[in-house]
This record gives C-alpha cells, sequence and structure tokens, in this order.
C-alpha cells in the first residue's frame, strides 16, 4: 500500500454493510468553526433517506458554486458526529492528493439515494 497504509481483507458481507449512497449537494455553507477548512454541506439522497448533513474538508478544490448541485457518494450509516457546532450525519468520499481531497462521484446521473453496488 501507498502512504504506509495497511491492507487487510473484508468479506462480501462486511463490504455490504457500508451504505455507500448517491446524493446531490442542495446547500454549501462556510464552516469558520472547524479545525481544518471545510465546508458544511446539505445532501439530498431522496425521498427513501431524505437530506443528511455533511462536513467535509473539499475547500482546496472547490468552490460553493462548484459543488451546488454535484452529485456525491456518501457513507450513511456512520452514527453522526459532532464537528466543533455542527453534527455531520454522513461521510462525503473523496480521495486524498497533494493538492487537496477530489471528491468521489459517478460520471454519468444516477437515482438520488442509489446505492453503490
Amino acid at each position: 500500500m501507498q502512504n504506509g497504509g495497511t491492507m487487510f481483507e473484508i468479506t462480501w458481507d462486511d463490504f455490504q454493510k457500508i451504505e455507500l449512497r448517491v446524493g446531490r449537494i442542495i446547500w454549501v455553507g462556510n464552516f469558520p468553526e472547524a479545525k481544518k477548512p471545510a465546508f458544511k454541506l446539505e445532501i439530498d439522497f431522496g425521498p427513501g433517506i431524505g437530506i443528511k448533513k455533511s462536513s467535509a474538508q473539499i475547500t482546496k478544490l472547490y468552490t460553493q458554486e462548484q459543488l451546488l448541485g454535484r452529485l456525491v457518494v456518501c457513507v450513511i450509516n456512520f452514527p453522526p458526529k459532532q464537528i466543533a457546532n455542527f453534527r455531520s450525519e454522513c461521510l462525503t468520499t473523496g480521495f486524498v492528493t497533494e493538492a487537496g481531497v477530489v471528491l468521489l462521484q459517478p460520471d454519468r446521473e444516477v437515482p438520488l439515494g442509489a446505492k453503490l453496488a
């Protein structure tokens, strides 16, 4: 593994426990209270799941305007996490690069709430 990471195998059942779902960013706000630069996001996962909030450290590569309306892939079954004065309800996924975090997103339209398979 690169970056000194350790890789271990998981089972298919382990993978299926992770709720990786597609949502659309419907609101983006500044988050000056966060220790590391971040945005507050509201993400719509469709009628079955609804809207969830996320704190995302993606300010280096994205502006608020670029994020609004964008599809993203999030883990929605982590317990909520308190970050400063904000309760993050899902994890917005991306790839860590030297330039910043690059969002994981579908390359075509998919239904909101669709599960990664």
